[in-house]
């Protein structure tokens, strides 16, 4: 299972002032962007409901020019629920009686369907009087048409773009496309492999797709965006295409997941020996797609040995 609030706290809170730049461009003219703090998430407990919840991401900032400051809570919703408003409104009570700052709540829905507008205010009325009405910043990525967000230059753009509402025949052109506008950001390898990485998890191609792809990006011009864009796709994925068309699709895919676990673990954990190589060789294509989740969770190399010990 993919941990959707886990890949999206980690684009959010590492391009946390893009974020706001690009779908909140009203804040972005009072937040003063050099002085964020991230705060420790909160555990909301409902007993009446017997529910847990953690708050996603929640952001200090300044006003700009002042010393005053306030704070953004920013919660992902990756599927549709009754009564969210309710629970926004709940985080929004605890978390100002805790602060006592003017809190600017957000949320992002990315969701699939249903298609319909989510609300966005959670109230309390009687018929002769509104005595609550709480308001909230609503982003829903299934609403939002890729092609507005194509020259933005932004790598939330350029993640977020993987889940908006494309249709079906369009996701191979999506997906070049999200890798050509981060080709242009020029960012350092680890931010480029965690929007790449957003990428191929939201726009998995299946074979006639991935034929589709790599027909487009061998028409990209002029030649040197299309080379930039090839580096990336080199970085993830193009053993994968190669030994694909090749030796066979599932051999292909097999190479292709190890060059992308190789790469994070040598990422977090140091150079990838000749021994654990061949572990991974071992691990069929579904017990690599659990690895590349499960390395979120990973402090240390004794949590990967342990991991790929009780699955030998």
């Amino acid at each position: 299972m993919i941990d959707h609030d886990r890949l999206f706290k980690e684009l959010l809170s590492t391009f946390f002032v893009e974020f706001i730049d690009l779908f909140l461009p009203e804040v972005s003219a009072y937040l003063e962007p050099n002085s964020l703090t991230f705060l420790n998430t909160e555990v909301f407990t409902d007993v009446t409901e017997g529910d847990r919840h953690e708050a996603d991401l929640l952001v200090q900032a300044n006003f700009r020019g002042e010393d005053s400051c306030f704070l953004i809570h920013t919660e992902h919703q990756s599927y549709a629920e009754s009564n969210f408003g309710q629970r926004m409104f709940n985080y929004f009570a605890r978390l100002y009686q805790k602060y006592r700052l003017p809190i600017y709540p957000i949320v992002v829905f990315s969701f699939d369907e249903p298609y319909r507008a989510e609300g966005d205010r959670f109230e309390v009325t009687f018929p002769n009087k509104l005595v609550l009405q709480f308001n909230y910043e609503v982003i829903q990525l299934n609403r939002l048409n890729w092609r507005d967000f194509v020259r933005q230059p932004n790598p939330v753009a350029s993640a977020l773009m993987a889940k908006m509402r494309i249709p079906q025949a369009e996701r191979p052109k999506v997906k070049l496309e999200c890798l050509r506008l981060l080709a242009t950001l020029r960012l350092d390898p680890a931010r480029m492999q965690l929007i790449s990485g957003f990428i191929d998890v939201y726009l998995r191609l299946n074979p006639s797709e991935q034929q589709q792809f790599q027909n487009e990006l061998d028409r990209i011009n002029p030649r040197q965006q299309r080379e930039e864009v090839m580096e990336i796709v080199t970085s993830w994925m193009q053993e994968g295409i190669e030994r694909g068309l090749e030796q066979g699709l599932e051999q292909g895919r097999q190479e292709g997941e190890i060059a992308v676990i190789s790469r994070l673990l040598s990422r977090k954990f140091g150079a990838v020996d000749a021994e654990l190589q061949e572990r991974l060789r071992q691990l069929s294509i579904a017990q690599l797609e659990d690895l590349a989740e499960a390395l979120l969770d990973f402090s240390t190399k004794a949590d990967l040995m342990d991991w790929l010990n009780r699955r030998s």
